[in-house]
């Protein structure tokens, strides 16, 4: 059992991850792996990789036998006024993280993704409605399309999607069954550092006494959670989260809602279901979400 560790510690230590930045040599790759049998799963991303990031990869790995990871910063999901400059771009440091797991095939790093005369946007409405729309109005226009494009860039068996951006990944789902597309879409739960706070690659934004402040809200979104089962009135419960979240030391609250966590339409009193508790905050000039799930047999009262 020790040497076949240190065996595969050594064969990772050999493991070279091929880098394409073309469509059609992307699209020549999967059709080789998929002619030969191989199933290939995409993990979409981009960039500046964290834990979060590779525990996808290695899920990924573990329903497919190739795993594909793009970075690829998207232009058209940033708004004017966001940080699509200053996004942190680290695609030598992504791929040796990628390479040290061993389970990353191929990595897919186009130079762009929109030539000059692109001029079709993939609008989508239900699940992308409220929520991050209120306040990011273009921000699901430019998600959805940019997935569409990677799935006939990468055009893979199956794509992991973490739960962190729980609309996304609804807006995601969504898409699939609307457009009929042959893809098999993978939520994975969120990764949390000690602390309970998500993590993002906008995490480094945060300044040390941010950083004390930060892990706050998923305390304030499992307080929810407790007492939402406890048969608190959700209209208080939501208000006294938000109070406390503004007297911790976040300057705005964009979003905190109890949301059905299918549709992701406001839960009403007395619902039953699968229930998903989502917020957005803002600390300094850094943008933070989170989401956690009810049970399924929980009700708001």
């Amino acid at each position: 059992h020790v040497f076949s560790d240190a065996h595969r510690e050594w064969q990772k230590s050999f493991f070279v991850i091929n880098i394409i930045h073309t469509k059609s040599e992307m699209q020549a790759e999967v059709a080789r792996w998929r002619d030969a049998g191989l199933s290939v799963a995409l993990v979409p991303t981009m960039g500046s990789l964290h834990e979060g990031h590779l525990s996808l990869v290695h899920q990924a790995a573990l329903q497919a036998d190739r795993v594909v990871v793009s970075i690829y910063v998207n232009p058209s999901q940033f708004a004017e006024n966001e940080d699509f400059d200053k996004y942190p771009r680290t695609l030598d440091d992504d791929v040796k993280k990628l390479e040290k797991t061993g389970q990353c095939h191929a990595v897919y790093a186009p130079s762009s993704m929109y030539d000059d005369q692109h001029s079709t946007m993939v609008v989508p409405a239900g699940a992308a409605d409220g929520l991050e729309s209120l306040t990011r109005p273009h921000f699901f226009t430019g998600v959805a399309t940019i997935v569409l494009k990677l799935f006939q860039h990468v055009p893979a068996h199956i794509a992991l999607f973490g739960e962190k951006d729980f609309q996304q990944l609804s807006v995601v789902r969504q898409m699939i069954q609307n457009l009929d597309l042959q893809i098999e879409i993978i939520g994975a739960a969120t990764v949390r550092d000690t602390h309970g706070l998500a993590l993002s690659s906008r995490n480094h934004y945060l300044s040390a006494d941010q950083f004390s402040i930060a892990p706050q809200l998923y305390q304030q979104l499992c307080i929810i959670a407790q007492r939402i089962t406890q048969g608190d009135a959700q209209e208080r419960v939501i208000a006294d989260a938000q109070h406390a979240l503004l007297n911790a030391g976040f300057d705005e609250v964009d979003y905190l809602e109890i949301c059905d966590a299918v549709t992701l339409k406001p839960a009403q009193n007395n619902r039953q279901g699968p229930i998903r508790i989502l917020a957005a905050v803002r600390l300094g000039t850094t943008r933070l979400i989170d989401n956690i799930a009810l049970d399924q047999s929980d009700t708001l009262a």
